[in-house]
């Protein structure tokens, strides 16, 4: 059996560069050669001990991009292809599958998590999981189609409209990929708030207003920055209490909120308050695949940059470094792994 190197998660706080099979193909998959795999934040909640489907050991990774090194089953692929990974696998049966919402199949599973991923020389992923590369989209930017095919997704299930006055609470790459799609919606004023002095300098860049959250009191700013009125819809990327709390605090009446954390702990909501306020909230998961496709295409045309989000670009063998740097918001933002 042939074998291949792979970045592998092995036990809380402990990744390591060892080796695994070759994937073999099953009837309808395609192996790639992966080019570039970025960490996220579920890989960072598999790297501290706490998800409860990922097991080591492991090759995480799930936004990443590559070259189909060969194929089994018809196609209208071909071997050579750059190729980046849609990596959601649903079941097909369940009624949100049956409805054609298999981004939020009862049963969804993700390569890279519940199977090896793209933290490695190549991955075995079905056919049906590919997206073609255009031409002129780069491997790297490529493999940043997940995160913002998220973000794509989170605001077409919002209600934002041309002009609205838009916060977004977390300044990640999420968040930041949210503001900029916001802005392709037709946000006016985007307001982002954050503790991390690297990232809200990142905001700025992106030519968003940024609030430190350590100095000024978030709720007060916003307030201030809409004469009063609060923002048309606030999207909470931070999972916290405290942003939980101000999201009901800065959207205005008959705002919404976009709720895009996925919390660990239930927060406190202040419902009274909501309800006072005539205030929806939705929530958002994952992506379809026309949110994929749509990903892809605005970063071909130059619509979305993603070079800014890039902090780091390190050989497979730097795993372990990578996830220290992961750990630490004040220096990384997205980090690409080159297994080849």
């Amino acid at each position: 059996m042939a074998v291949m190197k792979a970045g592998l998660y092995i036990s809380e706080k402990k990744v390591m560069v060892g080796e695994l099979d070759k994937p073999t193909l099953k009837q309808g998959e395609a192996l790639i050669r992966v080019s570039y795999a970025g960490i996220c934040g579920t890989d960072m909640m598999i790297y501290s001990g706490k998800h409860p489907r990922a097991k080591a050991p492991l090759a995480m990774g799930h936004e990443f991009s590559g070259v189909i090194e060969e194929l089994n089953g018809e196609s209208a692929f071909s071997v050579g292809d750059r190729v980046v990974i849609e990596p959601t696998l649903s079941c097909g049966t369940c009624e949100a599958c049956r409805s054609g919402q298999s981004h939020v199949c009862k049963t969804l599973k993700l390569i890279g998590i519940d199977m090896h991923g793209g933290f490695a020389e190549y991955a075995a992923v079905p056919l049906h999981r590919l997206h073609v590369i255009p031409d002129g989209l780069s491997d790297a930017h490529a493999a940043l189609a997940e995160p913002v095919a998220v973000a794509v997704h989170t605001v077409r299930r919002s209600n934002l409209k041309v002009g609205d006055t838009v916060v977004i609470l977390g300044a990640g790459p999420i968040g930041l990929l949210i503001g900029l799609m916001a802005r392709q919606a037709g946000a006016n004023q985007i307001i982002v708030s954050d503790i991390s002095p690297y990232r809200l300098e990142k905001a700025r860049e992106l030519g968003f207003t940024a609030l430190d959250a350590k100095v000024v009191d978030v709720t007060d700013e916003v307030l201030s920055l809409t004469n009063g009125i609060g923002a048309d819809i606030v999207f909470e990327v931070a999972g916290t209490q405290i942003t939980a709390k101000q999201m009901v605090e800065v959207s205005k009446i008959q705002g919404q909120i976009m709720v895009v954390s996925v919390y660990k702990q239930a927060p406190a909501v202040n419902l009274a308050g909501m309800h006072f306020k005539e205030i929806s909230m939705a929530t958002t998961r994952c992506y379809s695949g026309s949110d994929f496709k749509t990903a892809i295409e605005l970063m071909a045309s130059g619509k979305i940059d993603v070079s800014p989000f890039i902090s780091h670009e390190l050989p497979l063998e730097q795993i372990a470094e990578g996830f220290k740097l992961m750990e630490n918001p004040d220096v990384s933002l997205k980090i690409l792994f080159q297994p080849n």
